[in-house]
């Protein structure tokens, strides 16, 4: 109790500029914390949407935050007597001490002026590659895609990354301004199969699932070419023929929304497996090993002669009776 009281005596005892300062920063504190409160309020009565108060939420806590620093800081600024002693020692304190917080909160900036992406946007940064849920000023928060979750589909995992990676590792957006990714989906065919007649069956498939993406895409494509130097000559589905190993490849390649790219893939095989199974003349390739007969299965004008063949044969008795 004594030492209570002598703590208290003390603090009295203090000059009454800086007891005004204490003072002072406790009311601007008490009125910024009232002030939040009361637009927070507000926002949740007008606003249903949860991403929408979850902005309006974090700007107001950011610029509530920032004009607090401002008042605080003019008035122990004051107090200390002069600006430049002031910044000299917090940044020669933070320049040694705080080193990382302080990058981190130099990536925030960054984050906040550049935008590079927004909270509800899928990115990759490094390794790791998500859902952008959460940005703050140390770090931000993105629920995980990937890894041992085939597809680019939720492992369910949060991930908090600090913000001065942002200054040094490469960002992809897959939602920024064009909310499409371009992805491809290969089928292989035998070689004996009627290509041609399989390459019109999937390109019938792909079109009827994705037609509607197209017009979407045309309006972001315009959208984005006012941010970025974005050109596509053709933004409808194509499908590429190539020659493989195992037979004839059929490459779909179209746009796709990433966050459905496993759903659309799913689509498009179901049906192809359905119209593959009602045609006699398709059939898919697959890893195997088959041995080829010219003479029974080649072309006519490519078959060995009869002659070539009774000559071959008796060749081979000759050489065996010896």
């Amino acid at each position: 109790m004594d030492d209570f009281q002598q703590y208290l005596e003390q603090l009295l005892s203090q000059t009454p500029l800086q007891m005004g300062n204490i003072i002072e920063t406790i009311i601007i504190i008490l009125v910024l914390i009232v002030i939040r409160f009361v637009i927070v309020r507000i926002v949740y009565r007008q606003a249903e949407d949860t991403s929408t108060r979850y902005r309006w939420r974090k700007n107001v806590t950011y610029t509530i935050v920032f004009i607090g620093f401002l008042l605080i800081g003019r008035t122990w600024i004051e107090a200390i007597g002069s600006l430049a002693t002031f910044l000299g020692l917090l940044s020669a304190g933070l320049a040694i001490a705080l080193r990382d917080p302080v990058t981190d909160m130099a990536g925030w900036a960054f984050l906040m002026w550049r935008k590079p992406f927004n909270v509800g946007d899928r990115i990759q940064i490094g390794e790791n590659k998500g859902d952008v849920v959460d940005i703050r000023f140390f770090k931000f928060t993105i629920l995980e895609i990937g890894n041992w979750v085939h597809a680019d589909q939720s492992t369910g995992r949060l991930i908090h990354i600090p913000n001065h990676l942002v200054l040094r590792d490469p960002i992809a957006n897959y939602t920024s301004d064009f909310e499409f990714i371009w992805n491809e989906i290969e089928v292989i065919f035998t070689f004996e199969t009627n290509w041609r007649k399989a390459k019109s069956i999937i390109e019938k498939i792909t079109n009827d699932h994705l037609k509607d993406y197209v017009n979407d895409a045309e309006q972001q494509i315009r959208r984005a070419t006012k941010s970025y130097l974005i050109h596509y000559r053709n933004l409808t589905p194509i499908v590429y023929t190539d020659v493989v190993d195992d037979g004839i490849k059929m490459t779909i390649r179209h746009l796709s929304n990433p966050r459905s790219r496993r759903g659309i893939n799913q689509m498009i095989w179901e049906d192809v497996l359905d119209a593959v199974a009602n045609e006699n003349d398709i059939d898919f390739a697959y890893k195997t090993v088959r041995i080829y007969q010219n003479q029974i299965e080649g072309k006519e004008k490519l078959k060995p002669a009869k002659d070539d063949l009774e000559h071959s044969s008796e060749q081979s008795i000759s050489g065996s009776a010896e």
